[in-house]
């Protein structure tokens, strides 16, 4: 069993088929009522393989987003006249989709609206009167400002520029993922926040990077480490969270 498989992160609040869409069409500066189906579904599965190859827990909706994307695709190809055939009510394929989106953000921007006159309202409320902040217990990945998504797109970036050397791979199997929680919550008592890149300097092979992505994701969890951007898909900074303590044989 590999030490990935061994220490494997349960993330209990995930974000939606739905949400990645949304943030494709943000990240790349698309017009959300001409979504370019081809480009979008690539993008699409390539995050869909990335969160499999981390072995994260993946909602049937993704798989049912990812057979509706291929479908709207192929129905894209079709010559208009045959494609009519095929639709009772609209021309375009992509105009159910289209739809859901509109619809999903306006309600995900109402309840953004609402959570931050919330924290307003608790703000006003709480000065002076420490004792009445409210702690959540929601469980789930709690992430200021960066979305799983931010995190993933970065975590591809460092993928993509690690050097598949050999020795790297031979000699994977001396990290787990426990190991490199360790190792990170020792950076951070030292630095207190670095940028996202250099939790990865050291790391030598494919496999040494998926246990310290899964190893921050877990910390993230557990509110220990918090990440955040001060610009748009900008860089990410990793900080020591309020919770932080030193961990010690992680199992």
């Amino acid at each position: 069993m590999s030490s990935q498989a061994e220490y494997k992160v349960d993330l209990e609040v995930f974000e939606g088929p739905l949400d990645l869409l949304l943030y494709l069409i943000k990240k790349n500066e698309i017009d959300i009522h001409n979504i370019p189906i081809e480009s979008i579904t690539s993008q699409y599965m390539e995050y869909l393989n990335l969160m499999r190859m981390l072995d994260l827990n993946i909602a049937g909706e993704f798989i049912v987003m990812a057979a509706t994307l291929m479908l709207i695709k192929s129905r894209m190809l079709l010559p208009v006249e045959e494609r009519e055939d095929l639709e009772e009510e609209e021309d375009d394929p992509r105009w159910d989709l289209v739809r859901q989106l509109v619809e999903y953000k306006k309600f995900k921007d109402a309840a953004i609206k609402l959570q931050y006159m919330e924290m307003e309202q608790e703000s006003i409320f709480g000065l002076g009167t420490k004792g009445l902040e409210v702690e959540s217990d929601a469980p789930g990945v709690v992430i200021e400002d960066v979305s799983l998504f931010d995190l993933i797109t970065a975590f591809n970036d460092v993928l993509k520029r690690t050097a598949e050397e050999q020795i790297g791979e031979l000699f994977s199997d001396r990290f787990t993922v426990a190991d490199k929680i360790d190792t990170i919550l020792n950076v951070l008592t030292r630095k207190r926040e670095m940028p996202f890149s250099e939790l990865f300097q050291a790391d030598v092979s494919r496999h040494e990077v998926i246990c310290t992505f899964l190893a921050l994701l877990e910390l993230i969890r557990l509110r220990q480490v918090s990440a955040v951007q001060t610009d748009t898909f900008g860089e990410i900074k990793i900080a020591a969270g309020e919770e932080a303590v030193e961990v010690e044989n992680v199992e």
